[in-house]
């Protein structure tokens, strides 16, 4: 194991020229998330460092954001992804798990809403964009090391939220009945998300935009593609639009299957990377044979592989990775979703050494 990295030397114009199809090389790391149960042991044990709980304050604030930038750095990454989201308020459902860091694991209600009718609409508890603490982007825009950029976005995409706040069941009971509410739910969450993102793109030294927004499951997409078309997808193209009228990247990670939609986040909203693969779904490099000559494909090393899979298959699988898809180009190399708490910290650390050295 050659972790963590004793002199990292980051790249961020690299790995956005690789993506781009400018430059071609040995593809670059890419992670969407990774939980604290997994990074938390990194830190401290790999890396030597006292942990920090991030808090209220700018200081313990500030102490959980050096960790990690440092987590990132020494592990060979070209810049952080960071994330963070307005508080809409959403009924939420929770369970022990002994995986998580909190021991408590939380999912959104899918049976009650916070919105069903335009009463509540009118008095649901809207987030303001003044209140939006943007305190960590401007941190860790000013403390990256050299040659690292900040990947950045809004916590939750417009169709999350919606089916958050309202509910997924909720919203496809209102998708029937009162459409026009929807689409006023939708607007508003789309609004504030921009206002968001007109803060974020004027931060220093910000490489790429790259929001989640999970629109589908295994055999399908979650709403009609053409309910998707009309409610979310403007969206996308619209902040988009905002990334690439500052010359930067606008990729978009969502779950599930997506071919229904694929045409238009390519031709109409005009993403310029997708990421999150299953290979129950599609495996990563089929998806690239047919689609990588138009956008960049982001990760695809299995989560379902990561957490049941030895060392060596890892490995394996990471390798096949690097010299199908990195063969082809415009590919950096990652979980296929993220690191949940339950992935096996050696796991994750062979798949970044077999990335880096193998």
């Amino acid at each position: 194991m050659n972790l963590p990295v004793a002199r990292p030397s980051p790249d961020i114009g690299r790995f956005l020229d690789l993506l781009a199809g400018r430059t071609s090389g040995r593809p670059r790391l890419v992670e969407y998330l990774v939980d604290e149960a997994v990074m938390k042991p990194i830190v401290t044990g790999l890396l030597g460092r006292a942990w920090a709980d991030s808090g209220i304050d700018r200081r313990s604030q500030a102490a959980w954001l050096d960790n990690f930038i440092h987590f990132w750095h020494r592990l060979g990454y070209d810049a952080v992804r960071f994330e963070t989201a307005l508080p809409f308020p959403a009924f939420q459902a929770t369970a022990d798990d002994a995986t998580s860091a909190t021991g408590r694991r939380a999912w959104a209600d899918e049976h009650a809403g916070m919105i069903r009718t335009w009463k509540e609409f009118e008095t649901y508890r809207w987030p303001r964009i003044e209140d939006m603490d943007f305190f960590p982007f401007e941190y860790l825009a000013r403390n990256l090391p050299d040659g690292m950029g900040l990947i950045a976005s809004h916590a939750g995409g417009v169709f999350e939220h919606l089916s958050w706040i309202m509910s997924y069941e909720g919203l496809c009971l209102a998708l029937a009945d009162d459409p026009e509410l929807v689409r006023a739910v939708a607007g508003r969450i789309g609004r504030l998300q921009e206002s968001f993102y007109r803060n974020v793109l004027d931060l220093p030294r910000l490489a790429a935009v790259f929001p989640g927004d999970d629109m589908g499951f295994r055999s399908g997409t979650l709403l009609s593609p053409r309910d998707l078309r009309a409610l979310i997808l403007p969206w996308h193209k619209r902040f988009a639009e905002m990334a690439h009228g500052r010359g930067l990247p606008y990729f978009l990670h969502s779950c599930g299957n997506l071919a229904g939609l694929m045409e238009d986040l390519i031709g109409d909203a005009q993403i310029d990377g997708k990421h999150s693969f299953e290979d129950a779904i599609i495996p990563i490099e089929d998806f690239q044979a047919r689609y990588g000559n138009r956008l960049a494909v982001l990760g695809g090393a299995d989560v379902h592989l990561l957490a049941e899979g030895s060392v060596d298959d890892v490995r394996n699988r990471v390798r096949r990775l690097m010299d199908i898809c990195g063969g082809r180009g415009r590919f950096a190399i990652g979980s296929g979703n993220s690191i949940p708490s339950y992935i096996p910290v050696q796991n994750f650390l062979a798949m970044i050494d077999e990335a880096l050295f193998g």
